[in-house]
C-alpha cells in the first residue's frame, strides 16, 4: 500500500469518526430544553454502560475481538493501547458531558460542548488534510479552523442577557479551547480538556467582568 493509499484511509476513517461525533450534539441541545438532573439521570446509564463496554475490550480477550471487528476502524491507535488501556473518544465524550453537566452553568456546558462537537471537527478535517504550517502541537491551520468555527458556535450559543461582553467573554474562551486543543495530543484527551477550558474560562470572566449576571439562568436569550 502506498503513502497516498494510506493517507486517504486514514483521512476517510477520519471522516466517519467526525461524522459519528458530530452525533454528540444531541447532548447540548437536548441539554438545553431539559433540566439538569434530568440530564443527569439520562446520561449516567449510558456513561456507565459505554465505560463498561470500553473496558472489558481489555480484560476479555474474546469480547475484545469481537468489539475490534465490528469498531476498531473508528478507533485512533492510542485508543487501542492494551498496555496504558486507554478510553475510547465516544465514551470519554460521556465523561465530559456528565462532568460539565454537574459542575457547570447551564450556558457555559452548551457553549463549552458545542464548541467541542463542532469546532474539533473541523480542527481535525481542516488540519489533516490542509495543515501544512507548524503552530505549537499541530497545524496553524487546524487551529484556526477551530477558533473560526468556534466563534460562529458563540454567536450562535444561548447567552444570560445577551450583552455585549457575553459575546467577548465568549471570543476569548474559544481562542484558549483552541489553543488546549492544540496542545492536548499526547497528554491528555480534547474530549475533556476543550469543553472544561471553555467553561471555566467563561465561569473566570463572567465572575471579573459580569459579576452581577445570574450564571445559572435557564431561559436564555438568543
Amino acid at each position: 500500500m502506498t503513502q497516498i493509499d494510506k493517507g486517504s484511509i486514514q483521512y476517510r476513517n477520519e471522516l466517519i469518526r467526525k461524522s459519528i461525533h458530530l452525533s454528540s450534539l444531541s447532548i447540548p441541545v437536548i441539554y438545553y430544553f431539559i433540566s439538569k438532573q434530568l440530564a443527569l439521570q439520562m446520561l449516567i446509564p449510558l456513561t456507565i454502560f459505554s465505560l463498561t463496554v470500553d473496558l472489558s475490550r481489555y480484560f476479555f480477550p474474546k469480547f475484545g475481538n469481537y468489539f475490534y471487528n465490528f469498531f476498531g476502524f473508528m478507533l485512533r491507535e492510542h485508543e487501542m493501547d492494551s498496555a496504558k488501556k486507554n478510553l475510547s473518544g465516544a465514551t470519554y465524550v460521556f465523561l465530559s458531558a456528565v462532568i460539565c453537566i454537574a459542575l457547570f452553568p447551564k450556558v457555559f456546558m452548551i457553549t463549552g460542548f458545542t464548541i467541542l462537537i463542532i469546532s474539533d471537527t473541523a480542527a481535525a478535517l481542516i488540519g489533516r488534510k490542509y495543515g501544512k504550517h507548524k503552530f505549537l502541537s499541530k497545524s496553524f491551520e487546524g487551529t484556526l479552523a477551530f477558533f473560526v468555527t468556534a466563534c460562529i458556535v458563540v454567536l450562535l450559543a444561548p447567552k444570560v442577557d445577551g450583552s455585549f461582553e457575553e459575546y467577548l467573554i465568549g471570543f476569548f474562551a474559544a481562542a484558549v479551547g483552541a489553543i488546549v486543543e492544540n496542545i492536548s495530543y499526547g497528554w491528555a484527551d480534547d474530549n475533556l480538556s476543550i469543553p472544561i477550558s471553555v467553561a471555566v474560562t467563561m465561569w473566570i470572566l463572567y465572575l471579573i467582568f459580569l459579576p452581577q449576571t445570574n450564571m445559572y439562568l435557564t431561559n436564555f436569550n438568543l
